[in-house]
């Protein structure tokens, strides 16, 4: 009988694959940049290689197996967060925490500009009490080893990722 079970994910796996492509595209993924951005499709791509897990349940899951057969959570910032934080079942989740000093490389940092709503996706290189001392990789406009103190932005918030759940 298959029970969920808890395993680390793997962070330095996640920082290897943003290294390798954030500055460039992995052609197994379509992407998205003129049709809304690719931060979120580059973020999941960044954590799926960190946990070889994905959640196929359609249309609350978390997948991407080709342009037409993906998930609004693997693409869609909102999407992206309204999964992570809920996921009880397989794959990756997550928790808000209040600073960036409680995230770990590998995590995420979701952004919005006044008016608008979340709309970026950022991945964690490097930690730190200060704004200055975070830094980022993303898509769309590429990013590697960028100071999250660059950015303007209205709200800000920080998620990190507890575990992943896979079926044993």
């Amino acid at each position: 009988m298959n029970r969920l079970s808890t395993v680390p994910y793997n962070r330095e796996a996640a920082l290897s694959y943003a290294k390798t492509w954030s500055l460039s595209r992995n052609p197994k993924y379509y992407d998205f940049s003129e049709i809304g951005g690719d931060c979120t499709n580059f973020i999941s791509q960044c954590i799926y290689a960190g946990c070889h897990t994905m959640n196929p349940t359609q249309y609350v899951g978390w997948y991407y197996y080709n342009v037409n057969n993906r998930s609004a959570s693997w693409t869609g910032v909102p999407f992206f967060y309204k999964f992570m934080i809920n996921n009880k079942g397989v794959g990756p989740y997550m928790v808000e925490v209040p600073s960036p000093a409680d995230l770990l490389p590998g995590d995420v940092i979701q952004f919005a500009n006044p008016g608008q709503d979340w709309h970026h996706n950022l991945l964690v290189l490097q930690t730190g009490p200060r704004y200055e001392d975070v830094l980022i990789a993303t898509h769309t406009n590429d990013a590697y080893n960028r100071p999250l103190s660059t950015y303007n932005f209205a709200k800000i918030r920080f998620l990190h990722i507890e575990n992943i759940r896979r079926y044993s």
